[in-house]
């Protein structure tokens, strides 16, 4: 079946998926902080901060890229009957997998960079600016033809629906 004749997910669903990936993306984090901070003996949350953002950030580029390549489907994807391909419907390499993962993070650093730059510290309004900065970004997707994000349109790859394979 050709990538044209696949249905494509709805902005709701994808964003329920997205939703489902933070929550597992969660345990993820907490669970690679916490052998960061073990291994490292870390006795204070400020300092290494910037190493374990640096390790979370390789964590969290091996996690997707992994699954990327190898099915096209994280747990929250497969949950959602969503799936990754390249505009010829195949699964993804490495390096696009990667540079999806690198461009992905536009979902969220343009808000980030605003509140960097603006210089502020309070956690409701960084909070605010995350939100409103993921709502913005996935509203732009109503702008493209086939409805996808601009990191996918960026990295020539697609979101299909993936129905279950019956039994």
């Amino acid at each position: 079946m050709t990538v044209e004749s696949q249905e494509r997910p709805s902005l709701k669903r994808r964003m329920a998926a997205f939703m489902y990936e933070g929550v597992v993306l969660f345990g993820v984090v907490f669970a690679t902080a916490f052998l960061f901070g073990t291994l490292t003996q870390q006795r204070h949350a400020l300092k290494g901060q910037h190493a374990l953002q640096a390790v979370l950030f390789i964590v969290l580029g091996v996690y997707f890229a992994w699954f990327w390549t190898r099915g096209g489907q994280t747990v929250a994807m497969k949950a959602w009957h969503i799936r990754l391909v390249d505009l010829q419907g195949q699964p993804l390499s490495r390096l696009r997998a990667l540079a999806r993962y690198c461009l992905s993070w536009l979902w969220f650093a343009p808000a980030l960079l605003s509140v960097w730059l603006i210089g502020v510290r309070s956690t409701g309004a960084i909070f605010s600016a995350l939100l409103a900065g993921v709502a913005a970004y996935a509203m732009l997707s109503r702008l493209h033809s086939s409805g996808q994000f601009l990191h996918d349109v960026l990295c020539g790859t697609q979101l299909i629906t993936q129905k279950p394979v019956k039994r």
